[in-house]
């Protein structure tokens, strides 16, 4: 009896083990299952995050070539438009030195970019020089080369300070004179009086491009401040930020304003006075084309934006050059710099 009990016994504890590892196993695939579930669950997450994410990519890749396109096709309407309009006029003077080619390089291609202008450059000088004519040659700008000498009085002896006497004045007039000698009353067309050494923005051009009388503009890194030029509002000019001199009658920079072609024809005595007290040279021409303010055209966002500055080219310091010419061994000459 006790026997059989035993066996009974051993048998109900084999059943539950056998039970017990049973439901463990089920458990533990079940357990497997899920954790299978969550990683193919995951797996698809990340799938469906990646494809998302390219399509976003893509997304953004198409929105990119569209802009493209419609910048493009913006451009060229534009340009097309450019061709037909006003000649822009840009005199330029200019002088030897050691930066003439360097500068005039710069202003070149920059040049190159902007649709019917033609560049007028004078040179200060008896005759014209083998460089100019030869870059000028080489630069795909329209132009027109010119000269003429600076009075002696007007000339800076080698320590003078770059303000001491106004430049560029009688250069700048023997343009206006080519303007008035090769294109007729009825020419349409603006007068810019670029210096050869500032920083133009292609957008200036534009802006400058259907003036009618004169329009005018800020100039960056000029007068001493950040900017100097007009205050504007809804297209009209009603004051000046300027630091010094306030009694000039259009306190600008040269380089911050243009006139219209026929205007500037018509009135055939305007220039520009190479005497002018200091800052009054810009004057002696707007007081001869407009009586004041309201015949001003004002541009760039209602003077609001900056696209030229008036930067400057530093001397170089030649001082190696100078001990090597006096011991005989100088560069070589014919390296055009």
């Amino acid at each position: 009896m006790r026997r059989r009990n035993g066996v009974l016994l051993l048998l109900c504890v084999c059943s539950i083990l056998l039970f017990t590892i049973y439901r463990f196993s089920d458990n533990l695939n079940c357990l497997q299952r899920v954790s299978l579930q969550k990683q193919t669950v995951s797996f698809l997450k990340n799938e469906l995050s990646l494809a998302q994410h390219q399509q976003h990519k893509q997304a953004e890749e198409l929105a990119k070539t569209q802009q493209k396109l419609h910048n493009a096709s913006s451009f060229l309407n534009k340009r097309d438009r450019k061709k037909d309009g006003p000649t822009i006029y840009m005199i330029t003077p200019t002088h030897t030195c050691h930066t003439q080619k360097a500068d005039l390089t710069r202003l070149c291609q920059t040049l190159m970019l902007v649709d019917n202008l033609h560049w007028i450059v004078v040179e200060d000088s008896f005759e014209k020089t083998s460089l100019l004519i030869r870059f000028l040659a080489r630069c795909t700008v329209r132009s027109t080369h010119l000269y003429t000498r600076t009075d002696p009085s007007l000339q800076l002896r080698a320590n003078d300070p770059n303000w001491l006497k106004n430049r560029g004045v009688e250069q700048r007039n023997v343009g206006i004179s080519w303007l008035r000698e090769n294109c007729g009353s009825e020419t349409s067309g603006v007068v810019y009086f670029g210096d050869d050494d500032n920083t133009y923005d292609i957008q200036l051009f534009e802006e400058m491009r259907y003036t009618k009388k004169v329009s005018v503009w800020p100039v960056g890194i000029c007068g001493g401040l950040r900017y100097e030029g007009p205050l504007c509002s809804n297209g009209r000019v009603s004051g000046w930020h300027t630091a010094w001199d306030l009694e000039r009658p259009f306190p600008l920079d040269m380089a911050g304003f243009a006139v219209g072609l026929p205007l500037l024809l018509a009135r055939k005595e305007a220039k520009m006075n190479p005497y002018a007290k200091r800052g009054y040279v810009e004057s002696s021409l707007l007081s001869s084309l407009v009586s004041g303010l309201s015949e001003l055209e004002a541009k760039s966002d209602d003077c609001s934006k900056v696209w030229v500055w008036h930067t400057r080219t530093e001397k170089p310091k030649m001082t190696q050059e100078e001990r090597l010419i006096r011991e005989g061994r100088p560069s070589n000459p014919n390296i055009e710099t």
